[in-house]
């Protein structure tokens, strides 16, 4: 069964690296911090999966 929550997480990360990437944002933007607590969020989801 497909994760919902999981492919949220990535699609937001996504979204937000792809705005970034276009923009030019530096790593102390709000932007890339959220970026970096999606990470955490989606390494969490995936070590409790497993």
């Amino acid at each position: 069964m497909a994760d919902l929550y999981l492919k949220a997480l990535e699609s937001e990360r996504r979204a937000l690296w792809a705005t970034c990437r276009l923009k030019g944002l530096a790593r102390d933007t709000p932007e890339r911090q959220r970026i970096a607590a999606l990470d955490e969020q989606i390494a969490a989801h995936k070590g409790k999966k497993s």
